[in-house]
């Protein structure tokens, strides 16, 4: 993607490329992704960070050395290291003209359709009055059970609510490689077409990163490539890291897909926490990949307790193939699996829906992870 292609970007940030842990915040660094900012301004195209940090900042306030916290010490780390790491995001961005604003997100704001589309106008009005939105999960009150726990994933959700047409992870690698990078031949790959399971396999041997390994970030680029965003994984460990990915090429490039996704469909495709799993049988799956809706009688089985309007994730012979919102809670839809529509009715005692999941808040992939 060349940079004229580009309207809107986010930036995500991590912890190692922002934190010194002798010193605090690498100023240096900080100027260096504004002075990109300021560039990226001036040609037109909007930027969002998301920024990692602020737990690290914490630790160093704290003095505190040890390797692992509980959550509540790493949500006080993070409430004393926020105020710190976004007061230096403020002062660095005010030497290029630049404004600063904090956004602060748990995991249920961006799985819950109404906080979604509340947060998605605040970042709106934001840019609109030209502020540079620096975004953190809220880890003060997010617990482990609906927390994303690391940025990368928040990111490529973060870009698929505001319709990015580029999502870049700055890291401490370059970008993908066929497996470990301290292997001497190991290649870097500069492209994918298709996250497939070569693709996920190399992830697993490139090994972790740190909080957010690169099994993260492939999972990252499942969530933005969906929502029709293009993303590249790349150094920040360059002079001007943002404009040297986009103008030099360097990094790891993952190609959109679904560029003409609507936004409900693009909502539905990034989610990272479904509450169910609907098993279908051939029938069904083939009648879902040529845009029909899903009904009961094509349904084999399902697992967990939902309520209607909530996402579940819909499999064929144990592979996932599509996400959609229900029309029926899990109780109702126990009594109706393998019925035909016109039964529905005198079995529950009512009828509003005859599909369990209609086509249009359906998003069918197939199998993305298929060989």
């Amino acid at each position: 993607m060349k940079i004229k292609e580009i309207n809107r970007m986010v930036v995500k940030i991590g912890s190692s490329l922002l934190i010194d842990k002798d010193k605090g915040v690498n100023n240096n660094f900080l100027n260096n992704i504004s002075e990109d900012i300021l560039s990226l301004k001036k040609r037109g195209i909007e930027t969002l960070v998301v920024s990692s940090g602020a737990i690290e900042l914490g630790k160093i306030e704290l003095d505190k050395t040890k390797e692992k916290f509980n959550l509540a010490e790493s949500q006080a780390a993070s409430s004393i290291g926020q105020i710190k790491l976004i007061n230096s995001w403020k002062e660095s961005l005010s030497k290029f003209d630049l404004n600063a604003a904090q956004i602060l997100i748990t995991a249920e704001d961006t799985e819950n359709r109404k906080r979604f589309l509340n947060a998605r106008s605040t970042i709106e009005e934001l840019l609109r009055e030209k502020y540079i939105p620096i975004i953190n999960e809220n880890d003060t009150v997010a617990t482990s059970e609906i927390r994303y726990g690391d940025n990368d994933r928040l990111a490529a959700r973060i870009a698929g609510m505001v319709a990015a047409d580029c999502l870049i992870l700055l890291s401490n690698v370059e970008g993908l490689y066929e497996r470990d990078p301290s292997n001497e031949e190991s290649r870097l790959v500069s492209n994918v077409e298709i996250i497939d399971k070569s693709i996920t396999d190399m992830a697993g041997e490139a090994g972790e990163l740190g909080r957010g390994g690169m099994i993260t970030k492939i999972e990252a680029a499942k969530i933005a490539t969906k929502s029709g965003c293009q993303m590249i994984i790349s150094s920040g460990r360059v002079k001007n890291p943002i404009l040297s990915s986009l103008n030099d090429g360097i990094g790891t490039v993952f190609q959109s897909q679904n560029k003409n996704l609507s936004a409900l469909k693009s909502w539905i495709s990034g989610s990272i926490k479904p509450s169910g799993e609907i098993n279908i049988d051939n029938g069904a799956n083939l009648a879902l990949k040529n845009g029909k809706s899903l009904l009961s009688a094509g349904i084999i089985n399902f697992d967990g307790e939902f309520d209607k309007g909530d996402t579940v994730t819909i499999k064929s012979r144990d592979k996932e193939v599509a996400r959609g919102l229900t029309n029926f809670n899990s109780n109702d839809l126990s009594k109706i699996i393998g019925k035909k529509s016109e039964e529905i009715e005198e079995i529950l005692g009512y009828l509003t829906k005859t599909e369990v999941i209609h086509r249009n808040n359906l998003f069918y992939s197939g199998n993305m992870d298929e060989d």
